[in-house]
């Protein structure tokens, strides 16, 4: 700030001049409020646009779960013994079907594993990777058991009078990792994938060899068993 001293009359004036800086530093001010207010409101329609843009996309190509199918099993061996322990080779054909046009699925960490009245009959067996394209159906043929399973007197039990008895052994089995889709470049999270066939076999004892599928979840018509899938 700055003072200007003049003389008239005698008197003594004095005038104060501050060259209009506050002005300034309030207009600048004012301007940079503006500016961030812009941004921001970029910001917010930008994230709209994308949001609105991601619905969009979920409801044109939003992907359906898998489809497991039974369609064939086929038991080597099966036995029991002390303490008890199980020991069962066992080989199925499952067909995995991508009902999806636009979209491929992905699957890793792969196991299977046999049961019976909930408890395992065969040890857990990793499964190699799938990458499946859209609209595709992929089969898969794992060869389960192979090593003794420690099981409970019940279980033990109940499959060898079920075989020798009956002649029908019902068992489920499972297979379970992880999924996810991909929709052009973009690629979905994990998500659990747990797939349980039931089945009711046909099997005697001193049999081997494919088997008869009866009963549980089976289709007359195409000859195979659904399975449910959880994702």
């Amino acid at each position: 700030m700055a003072e200007d001293t003049s003389v008239a009359g005698g008197k003594t004036n004095k005038v104060t001049i501050d060259g209009g800086r506050k002005g300034r530093r309030k207009g600048s001010t004012g301007s940079t409020g503006n500016a961030w207010r812009s941004i921001a409101q970029f910001i917010l329609i930008l994230l709209v646009l994308i949001a609105v843009t991601a619905l969009i996309l979920w409801l044109v190509y939003r992907p359906h779960k898998p489809k497991f199918t039974l369609v064939s099993a086929a038991v080597f061996d099966l036995n029991t013994s002390s303490p008890p322990f199980i020991s069962t080779t066992m080989q199925f054909t499952i067909l995995t079907r991508n009902p999806n046009d636009r979209v491929s699925v992905y699957y890793d960490r792969l196991s299977a594993f046999v049961s019976y009245k909930n408890q395992m009959i065969t040890p857990q067996h990793t499964l190699p990777p799938l990458h499946q394209y859209k609209d595709s159906t992929v089969s898969l043929s794992p060869v389960l058991g192979g090593l003794a399973v420690p099981v409970s007197l019940e279980v033990a039990n109940g499959i060898l009078l079920d075989m020798e008895g009956y002649g029908l052994v019902q068992l489920r089995l499972v297979v379970q990792g992880r999924v996810k889709w991909k929709v052009g470049p973009i690629k979905t999270s994990h998500y659990d994938l747990y797939v349980t066939c039931d089945m009711l076999l046909g099997l005697k004892k001193g049999i081997v060899g494919q088997v008869p599928l009866l009963g549980i979840n089976h289709d007359s018509d195409q000859d195979h068993h659904s399975c449910n899938v959880d994702v």
